[in-house]
C-alpha cells in the first residue's frame, strides 16, 4: 500500500509539530532537533524518551497507550507555536523503542523530517525510502530530509532542508490538520472529565469489572463514582481481585435509600397511575434506582450495561429522565480510535430502521457530539451508492435525510449518499464525488440502519484492533450511557469519562 499524502494547513496559534526521524546510524537526533527548533519561531524541543528503561517497562506491561497519552499531556503544557519532537535513534539495545517512531508520528500528527548522514548518497536515499515504508497506509506528511549530502534531495524526491548546521533556512509549516489522534482524544477526554468533577452512579456496583473501573476513576480523578450494591459484596469482590478501594469511593446499599425515591417516582409516573407499591417494586432494580437518583439531581450521570441489556438501561431513562427539549429520539455514537485519527460512528446501538427525519436527527446529534469532543464534524451519510450511482428506497432514504440535515443545519458540512470508501479515501472521493465538501475527509459517519452500523463498528473494532469508546447515548435530558456486556475495564473507565463530560456540557 502506498502512503497517503495530505496537504496540511495550520491556522494561527495552532501548534505545528515535527518529528525528527533518524534513519541511519551516527545521527545526532538531539542536535538536529535543536537546529530545527532554532529555525522556527516560538519553538521547543521535546524528547519523548527521558528514561529508556522506564518506557520499556511500560511497553512490556502493555501500557503503550498510557505512555503516549502522558506525552500528549506533557507537550500540551509547553504552550509553544512549534514543537520539534526528537525521534528515537535506532539502537540494538532498544529495538522495541526505535519501533515506536511510527506511533509518535501518528499520535502527534507530526510532520516527518528524516535525519540522515553518510557519504554514499544512493545508500542514504535507499534508507530514507525504506523508512517511508513504515508509514505505508497511514495518513502522514513527509516534510523533508536533513542530510550533509545534497544529492539525497533528488534521489528521495523530498525537499532537501540542508544539514543540521544549515537548517536555518527551514520555513515553518503553512498547513494545518484537524485530525485528532487516539492519544490526543484520550488525553483531552480524561482532562475534561477531571475538570467536570461529576458524580456518576454505577448500578452494577458489585460487578468485578465495574469495581475495578470505579477504583481507577478515583485514582485518576476522572469522576466521583457511586457503586450501588451491598458494601460487603463490593469489598469481597475487591479482595478477591486484589483491588484497593480508594477511601473516596462511595458504596451505597440500595436498600438504605430506595424508600426516599418512592414518592418522587410516583409523581413522575402519575400519568401512568403508578402506586407506591409499584414504585417500591421497580426501585428494587438498581438501574431504576440509579435513574431516580439522577432525576432528583443526586447524581450527574449513570453508566450501566456490563450485566444489563441496552433496553434495561435505556427504558428507565426514557420513562423518568425523558428526552432533551430539542430531541425527538435517543440515538448513539461510538468514538472509533483509528490509527492516527478519531472518528464518530452513529447510530450503531439504538435505532433499527430510522425514518429519513430520524436519520437526519441522528446525523445532527452525532455532529454536535463530535464537536463537543474536539472533532471537527464533516458528516458522511453512508449508503451503498455514492451521489447518484444507485437508486431504490434505501438510497432515497439517505438522499432525503441528507436534504433535511442541510435544511436544519446549514452550518454543517454534510453530503450523501456516500459509499464508505468515497467518504474516507481522497483518491476515490476525487473520482466518485469530486465536488463534495465531505468526501475523502469525513469525520462523522452516519449509517442508514442498525444492521449496517452495528456490523461496521464491530468489524472495524475487531479486525483492525481499534478501540471503540461508547456507545454514548444522545438526546436524553441527562446523560445515561450503556455498556456492552463484553465491555473491558478500560471501556467502562472511558464511558464514565464521557458521561462526566456530557453532564458538564448539559449543565452549561
Amino acid at each position: 500500500m502506498a502512503c497517503i499524502f495530505q496537504t496540511i494547513q495550520f491556522k494561527e496559534k495552532i501548534m505545528s509539530k515535527f518529528l525528527i526521524l533518524p534513519v541511519t546510524r551516527h545521527v545526532n537526533a538531539a542536535a538536529v532537533a535543536q537546529s530545527v527548533a532554532q529555525a522556527l519561531p516560538q519553538a521547543a524541543v521535546f524528547n519523548p524518551v527521558q528514561d529508556a528503561h522506564a518506557v520499556e517497562q511500560l511497553l512490556a506491561a502493555g501500557k503503550g497507550d498510557d505512555w503516549l497519552d502522558d506525552l500528549i499531556g506533557q507537550t500540551a503544557a509547553l504552550n509553544v507555536q512549534n514543537l520539534v519532537i526528537q525521534g528515537i535513534t535506532p539502537d540494538a539495545d532498544h529495538l522495541l523503542l526505535s519501533g515506536k517512531n511510527t506511533d509518535l508520528a501518528t499520535s502527534f500528527n507530526a510532520q516527518i523530517i528524516f535525519a540522515v548522514t553518510g557519504d554514499n548518497s544512493a545508500e542514504v536515499a535507499k534508507r530514507v525510502e525504506l523508512a517511508k515504508q513504515a508509514f505505508a497506509g497511514k495518513t502522514v506528511t513527509f516534510a523533508g530530509v536533513i542530510c550533509d549530502n545534497p544529492k539525497v534531495a533528488e534521489l528521495t524526491q523530498l525537499p532537501y532542508l540542508g544539514s543540521a548546521a544549515q537548517v536555518s533556512g527551514l520555513n515553518p509549516a503553512t498547513g494545518e490538520t484537524d485530525r485528532v489522534s487516539p492519544a490526543q482524544f484520550r488525553f483531552n477526554m480524561m482532562q475534561k472529565a477531571r475538570e467536570a468533577n461529576k458524580r456518576i452512579v454505577l448500578p452494577e456496583g458489585s460487578e468485578p469489572r465495574t469495581v475495578r473501573a470505579a477504583a481507577i476513576c478515583h485514582e485518576k480523578g476522572i469522576a466521583r463514582c457511586v457503586l450501588l450494591a451491598n458494601p460487603a459484596a463490593v469489598h469481597a469482590v475487591a479482595e478477591s481481585l486484589n483491588i484497593t478501594l480508594p477511601d473516596s469511593l462511595e458504596i451505597i446499599d440500595p436498600e438504605t435509600i430506595a424508600e426516599q425515591y418512592v414518592a418522587p417516582m410516583c409523581e413522575l409516573r402519575k400519568s401512568k397511575g403508578m402506586t407506591e407499591e409499584q414504585a417500591r417494586e421497580q426501585l428494587k432494580d438498581t438501574v431504576v434506582l440509579g435513574t431516580m437518583m439522577m432525576a432528583q439531581n443526586d447524581v450527574d450521570g449513570l453508566v450501566s450495561g456490563a450485566v444489563h441489556t441496552t433496553a434495561n438501561t435505556i427504558r428507565p431513562a426514557l420513562q423518568l429522565i425523558k428526552t432533551a427539549p430539542n430531541a425527538s429520539i435517543v440515538s448513539s455514537v461510538f468514538f472509533m480510535l483509528l490509527e492516527g485519527q478519531t472518528v464518530v460512528y452513529g447510530d450503531c446501538a439504538v435505532n433499527p430502521n430510522p425514518t429519513a427525519e430520524q436519520l437526519a436527527e441522528i446525523a445532527i446529534q452525532s455532529a454536535d457530539s463530535a464537536k463537543a469532543f474536539g472533532i471537527e464534524p464533516r458528516v458522511a451519510m453512508i449508503s451503498y451508492s455514492t451521489i447518484n450511482s444507485g437508486s431504490g428506497p434505501d438510497v432515497d432514504l439517505v438522499i432525503e435525510a441528507t436534504k433535511l440535515v442541510k435544511e436544519k443545519r446549514p452550518d454543517l458540512p454534510v453530503d450523501g449518499p456516500l459509499q464508505y470508501d468515497a467518504a474516507v479515501v481522497p483518491s476515490v472521493a476525487k473520482s466518485k464525488a469530486p465536488n463534495s465538501p465531505v468526501a475523502g475527509k469525513a469525520t462523522v459517519f452516519i449509517f442508514p440502519n442498525l444492521t449496517t452500523g452495528n456490523c461496521t463498528y464491530k468489524a472495524v473494532q475487531r479486525n483492525a484492533n481499534v478501540l471503540s469508546v461508547g456507545p454514548m447515548l444522545q438526546g436524553l435530558r441527562k446523560p445515561v450511557n450503556d455498556l456492552s456486556r463484553g465491555a473491558l475495564v478500560e471501556d467502562i473507565v472511558y464511558t464514565v469519562a464521557l458521561t462526566a463530560i456530557q453532564a458538564q456540557q448539559q449543565a452549561a
